[in-house]
């Protein structure tokens, strides 16, 4: 009822888990990743426990393949599963159970396992690892075309309905909430790969965005960036503007920071022009100008 791949970059070591399916918010239960450990894809009759239990089992030191041998040797239902572990090592190791139902497959190659089941044909999994090594570029983009490949082929006999990506570093984050490079959920939607593309994007446009803005010291300080600061964080905000589109946010921060550092004519057009578009936005230049982001008001700022 699923169709999925595990995949790690070689050169960044990266590793991300993607699916599909005709089933409710599948990344409940059907993808699982964790930095510094591996990613697992378990569908079919899905046994959600082999997401949590193989990380655990890889993060202790066990290969792919032992983790794997080990929670299947328990599984009474085991014929019923199909399951991918991938550890950050490269090692890795699948399972299609007999008794899941065709079309059925599993392929692999050098750090890739892709694999589905309840498929309208034998061509979708072949597909999907087709266009994962005929695709170049960052992780993300070489999952996402194997993705797109499955459904062309066919994807799920039943239709489609949700999708989930989730995308972590090789190594643990210092910070636990930096241990996720992406993560997004497509729970119901027509079309599922569609709207996690989109969403995939926004979340690497809000992660600039986000590093940009929130940079300690950046807006709370008493002295203004200036300098390579504020140009570089100027050019990262172009970049998540670029990606987000129409929403105006990335740029109203620029006008902030280019008045904060004293540049007010060009900052002031910035945010003039979304104030003009978006009245409610003069409410929130008062707000910053009220907790001191801002040194000037919306009527001295914009006028009255």
């Amino acid at each position: 009822m699923t169709y999925s791949i595990i995949a790690r970059d070689p050169i960044t070591g990266e590793l991300g888990v993607a699916s599909q399916s005709h089933y409710f918010a599948l990344g409940r239960v059907v993808t699982f990743a964790r930095a510094g450990v591996g990613v697992v894809a378990t569908q079919s009759f899905v046994n959600p426990a082999y997401g949590p239990n193989g990380l655990d089992l890889m993060a202790s030191g066990a290969s792919a393949a032992t983790a794997l041998t080990s929670l299947l040797a328990k599984d009474e239902d085991r014929q019923l599963r199909q399951v991918a572990f991938l550890d950050v090592g490269g090692g890795k190791a699948m399972f299609t159970g007999d008794r899941c139902v065709p079309h059925r497959a599993q392929l692999e190659a050098s750090n890739v396992i892709v694999l589905g089941n309840m498929l309208a044909s034998d061509a979708v999994v072949p597909a999907m690892l087709a266009a994962y090594e005929g695709t170049g570029g960052a992780l993300l983009d070489r999952m996402l075309a194997a993705m797109d490949a499955g459904e062309a082929a066919g994807g799920d006999a039943r239709g489609r309905m949700s999708a989930a990506l989730l995308l972590v570093p090789a190594a643990i984050a210092p910070t636990p909430w930096a241990n996720r490079l992406i993560d997004v959920r497509v729970d119901d939607h027509p079309e599922p790969l569609a709207e996690l593309r989109r969403l995939a994007k926004l979340s690497q446009a809000h992660t600039i965005f986000g590093a940009s803005v929130f940079t300690p010291g950046l807006l709370s300080g008493e002295a203004a960036a200036t300098g390579p600061q504020l140009a570089e964080t100027l050019r990262m905000l172009t970049e998540a503007q670029a990606l987000i589109g129409a929403d105006p946010e990335p740029t109203f921060w620029k006008g902030v920071l280019l008045i904060r550092a004293g540049e007010i004519a060009s900052g002031r057009r910035l945010v003039a022009a979304i104030a003009a578009a978006r009245p409610q936005y003069r409410t929130f230049v008062d707000g910053l100008y009220a907790v001191g982001i801002l040194q000037l008001s919306s009527n001295e700022l914009l006028g009255a």
